[in-house]
């Protein structure tokens, strides 16, 4: 007799359990601890970019910034958020006292609709 696999057997199971799948965790469980991480930061810490804006590559995760990175850039080269600072040769991060500072700004702006003529429906100007 030999001491190999015995095709003619078939595989036990187990009878009245389902196979049990891996749950992915809810978006709330991975969103809410990463605002909280940045809440938690002092002053004086330094924050880099991909802690700052969402990325693709992470859809389920949060960022204290609603805009991409790219916008990121763009707002910094026009001067309209804090320029980050450079730490070594590859790594940028900015400060957490000036991201707190300019969200806070940010939050006091009023809206003001823009001044000027308004437009002229199509009904006004068959009139003229």
């Amino acid at each position: 007799m030999s001491k190999g696999f015995n095709f003619k057997t078939k595989p036990t199971t187990t009878v009245g359990k389902a196979p049990t799948k891996p749950t992915a965790p809810t978006p709330a469980a991975t969103t809410a601890p990463a605002q909280a991480v940045f809440d938690r930061l002092p002053d004086s810490a330094y924050i880099r970019e991909s802690d700052l804006v969402q990325s693709p590559k992470r859809p389920n995760s949060t960022a204290p910034l609603p805009f991409s990175a790219p916008t990121l850039w763009r707002m910094v080269r026009d001067s309209r958020f804090p320029k980050p600072h450079k730490l070594s040769t590859r790594v940028t991060a900015w400060r957490v006292s000036q991201i707190r500072e300019w969200m806070a700004a940010q939050a006091a702006q009023t809206y003001t609709p823009a001044t000027g003529t308004p437009k002229r429906s199509k009904s006004a100007l068959a009139t003229v």
